[in-house]
C-alpha cells in the first residue's frame, strides 16, 4: 500500500475513533442505554485496530520506531496513558467523578498525541 494511503487510513481512524469516545463519553454522563448497544461495543475496538495496524505500518515503511525516534516513544506512551483513562472514564463499576475527570483527562492526552504527531516533537506546547 502506499505510504500516502495508508497514512490517510490512519488519520480517518483518528478521527473516527476521536468522534466515538467523545460520543460515548457524552453519552455516559447521560447514563444513556445507547452504551450498550451492539455498535458502541465493536465499532470502536475495530476501528482501533486499524489505527494500531496502520500505525505500525507505517513505522515500518518509515523505518521510524518508537525508543529510537523520542516523538514516537512520546505518542506510544501517550496512547497508553490513553487506553489506561479511557478504560476508567467508560468503566460503569467507577463513580461519576472518576469517570468524568479520566474522560476529561483522555481527552487532552489525545490532544497531546495529535499535536506531537503533527509537530514530530515529544513537547509540542513549548516553542523551539
Amino acid at each position: 500500500m502506499d505510504y500516502s494511503l495508508l497514512k490517510t487510513v490512519h488519520v480517518s481512524c483518528v478521527v473516527i475513533t476521536f468522534v466515538l469516545f467523545s460520543g460515548r463519553g457524552v453519552l455516559m454522563l447521560q447514563d444513556s442505554p445507547l452504551l450498550k448497544g451492539r455498535f458502541l461495543r465493536i465499532a470502536p475496538h475495530v476501528i482501533d485496530t486499524l489505527l494500531l495496524g496502520s500505525a505500525i505500518w507505517m513505522a515500518l515503511i518509515s523505518r521510524q520506531y518508537p525508543f529510537a525516534e523520542d516523538w514516537l516513544t512520546a505518542k506510544v506512551l501517550g496512547l497508553v496513558a490513553y487506553i489506561c483513562a479511557g478504560m476508567i472514564a467508560l468503566s460503569p463499576r467507577r463513580g461519576r467523578r472518576a469517570r468524568v475527570t479520566a474522560w476529561i483527562f483522555a481527552l487532552l492526552v489525545f490532544a497531546y498525541i495529535v499535536s506531537v504527531a503533527l509537530t514530530r516533537s515529544p513537547l509540542p506546547f513549548v516553542s523551539r
